[in-house]
């Protein structure tokens, strides 16, 4: 009888034991299943993140490829203009031949210009504004100029931005300023 009193006792114990067991058990599950649904989700949010970076990245890469090859065809845009300022207006009036070759010249400036502009690349002319050194680049400065001092006097190359980006700063001159308006002003012409 002694065995019989005994299995009542440690069937007792063992059901004491295991609800702990198994709360303990459950309650390192739950802390598994936390853990790695942090981790899914911080996976899942890098695995967007890297698809919107690379997204960023062909569009940006589609945007940009063409830059050195735009930056070779603005100085076509300038020699073009050089050859229109290079004939005089009393030659294009006095000679038929000197005329249909400007009028040539500025229709394919033109076609340029409009190719340009499908492309996202813009002209900068600064005639005017105040130096920037993000889109400027002093090559002088003038005096006596009637202007504040840092204003764009003389464009002598213009620049050309691709989608907001510079592609070619503008080579300018600026007004300087007068001994006495300046008082020590300057325009910091090193940027």
């Amino acid at each position: 009888m002694s065995e019989e009193q005994n299995k009542p006792a440690d069937a007792e114990i063992d059901q004491t034991a295991a609800p702990e067991a198994a709360e303990d058990r459950v309650a390192t599950l739950e802390a598994e299943v936390a853990s790695l649904k942090d981790q899914l989700l911080r996976a899942v949010a890098e695995t967007e993140n890297t698809r919107r970076r690379a997204q960023r990245d062909r569009e940006d890469a589609s945007k940009y490829a063409v830059s050195s090859f735009a930056k070779e065809l603005v100085t076509v845009a300038d020699n073009l203009r050089r050859a229109l300022d290079a004939v005089p207006a009393e030659g294009r009036e006095q000679d038929e031949m000197l005329k249909g070759l400007a009028v040539g010249v500025e229709a394919t400036e033109r076609q340029l210009f409009a190719a340009f502009d499908r492309a996202g690349i813009k002209r900068i002319d600064p005639t005017g504004d105040m130096f920037d050194p993000n889109f400027h680049q002093v090559m002088f400065e003038i005096e006596n100029t009637g202007k504040a001092a840092g204003t764009v006097v003389q464009v002598l190359q213009p620049g050309y931005t691709i989608h907001g980006r510079l592609l070619r700063e503008a080579m300018v001159g600026v007004a300087k300023a007068s001994a006495n308006e300046a008082g020590g002003q300057h325009v910091n012409t090193t940027a």
